[in-house]
């Protein structure tokens, strides 16, 4: 699916960021079905990677997908040693339910090593809150001004914050607001082949647009890099 494609592609683009550690292994904290890390095994075949997921189910599929350790646990209480790690990559996670927003940001510091990356993708503008956030159990969406302050409550230097997805920003916002606010589902589902391929287009166009470091102002997620001092 075009939505998955895309954010793999900053996830990806975001581990690359010059102020992280060289190498170390990448967690993926809340991998869900592992589509993320069978990416980066593809994309980065020497970087040691494993998950931690929170579902028994989905564990046991992201470990068959991604080829990769995967432990079943909470971001609340990572099964992972202290300063282990070189990167922490977490996909639409803190916005959960279920998170304890701090003590996961604690974790997360716990286990990455000195000068290890952080990497989160979070849904944005706490009034873009609809049905789709009910259907995936979301209760927080954010604005950069926030991630970044709780960035650095947590005792991490930011390097980035941006939000993206802006492209397509104005059909979200029709789609949730206007056209499926009493749907049950998330439209986070494939499209028909024409739809899905205008819409990796569009986002192809936008992470060129990012890489000239054109960045609008508003988006349907924002992406945050952050630094363990």
């Amino acid at each position: 699916m075009w939505w998955y494609q895309a954010l793999h592609a900053q996830l990806l683009a975001a581990l690359a960021h010059p102020a992280g550690t060289a190498g170390g292994a990448v967690l993926d904290a809340g991998c869900g079905t592992g589509g993320f890390l069978r990416r980066l095994g593809d994309s980065l075949p020497a970087r040691q990677r494993v998950g931690v997921e929170m579902m028994e189910p989905a564990a046991r599929l992201a470990a068959r997908r991604s080829d990769s350790p995967i432990c079943v646990g909470s971001v609340n209480r990572l099964p992972v040693a202290d300063g282990s790690v070189g990167a922490v990559v977490s996909a639409d996670v803190l916005c959960h339910a279920q998170v304890d927003q701090p003590q996961a940001l604690a974790e997360f510091r716990r286990v990455l090593a000195p000068g290890g990356l952080l990497v989160l993708n979070l849904p944005a503008f706490r009034w873009l809150l609809s049905a789709h956030d009910r259907a995936v159990h979301s209760v927080r969406r954010y604005t950069r001004a926030e991630i970044a302050a709780l960035l650095e409550g947590a005792g991490f230097a930011v390097q980035q914050v941006h939000y993206w997805n802006s492209l397509l920003f104005p059909l979200m916002v029709v789609q949730r607001k206007l056209l499926a606010r009493n749907a049950a589902a998330s439209d986070v589902h494939p499209y028909p082949a024409p739809i899905e391929a205008l819409f990796r287009g569009v986002t192809l166009l936008e992470r060129a647009l990012l890489r000239l470091r054109i960045r609008l102002p508003f988006g349907g997620s924002v992406l945050a890099v952050a630094r363990k001092p």
